[in-house]
């Protein structure tokens, strides 16, 4: 790694990355060793920058949202890990822990961490994931410990089926994020280009695995909140 971390920002809001580059870049924060290299506000935008960087030669890190437009965060992550394995990749989100953690993790992310998070938790994960190290705050390691346990519960009980969000696939995590945003059917189906008929089977999958009875329940399983 260079004496200078250099990170490409991939979020859609300009608040966002200019919030960022101030936190991580400005010299005047004392942070010399940090420097942002490329900004891109789409998925597919992200990977021709970095394939425009030459991936871990010309960038240390990517710092990348979630919820980004065109293609969403999971797949640009999905598409550098398979593209290039030694870019260490730290996702952003607005989302909590509990959904979507685990899951960066088990992609190959190098951390997970919430926009709301201290700068100085900022720039250590950024300076941890760039030197190849993962950054796990605790709110994450716990989502991680508990998703070994309720696998380790569904299999000593031998359901043969796990149940809950990490039961889903990672398409049926895609449309259960855009069905908790409050897109319809048709609307999913326009920006994942799919049959509106195959979005409504991922739709009672997601229904089948979560224990959910309708898409309200659904989003108050995504805030976490109790489904009684």
């Amino acid at each position: 790694m260079n004496s200078v971390v250099r990170v490409l920002i991939g979020d859609d809001h300009r608040i966002v990355r200019e919030g960022l580059k101030q936190v991580l870049g400005d010299p005047a924060n004392g942070l010399p060793d940090i420097a942002v290299v490329a900004e891109a506000t789409q998925g597919a935008e992200v990977l021709d920058q970095v394939a425009a960087l030459a991936g871990a030669q010309g960038l240390d890190l990517v710092l990348l949202d979630i919820a980004m437009p065109g293609t969403d965060g999971l797949e640009v992550l999905q598409a550098l890990r398979k593209a290039w394995p030694a870019l260490p990749v730290l996702m952003l989100s607005t989302y909590p822990e509990r959904q979507y953690a685990v899951r960066c993790i088990q992609m190959g992310a190098a951390g997970y961490l919430h926009k709301s998070a201290d700068p100085d938790d900022m720039v250590a994960a950024v300076r941890k994931a760039a030197a190849g190290g993962r950054y796990l705050t605790e709110a994450t390691a716990l989502a991680l410990a508990g998703a070994v346990e309720r696998t380790g519960v569904v299999r000593a009980a031998q359901t043969g089926m796990t149940v809950g969000l990490d039961a889903l696939s990672y398409r049926e995590h895609q449309v259960f994020r855009l069905l908790t945003a409050g897109q319809s059917v048709s609307e999913i189906g326009a920006q994942l280009k799919l049959a509106p008929n195959t979005v409504s089977t991922y739709r009672a999958r997601i229904l089948e695995k979560t224990g959910a009875r309708n898409d309200v329940e659904l989003a108050l399983l995504a805030r976490g909140a109790p489904e009684g």
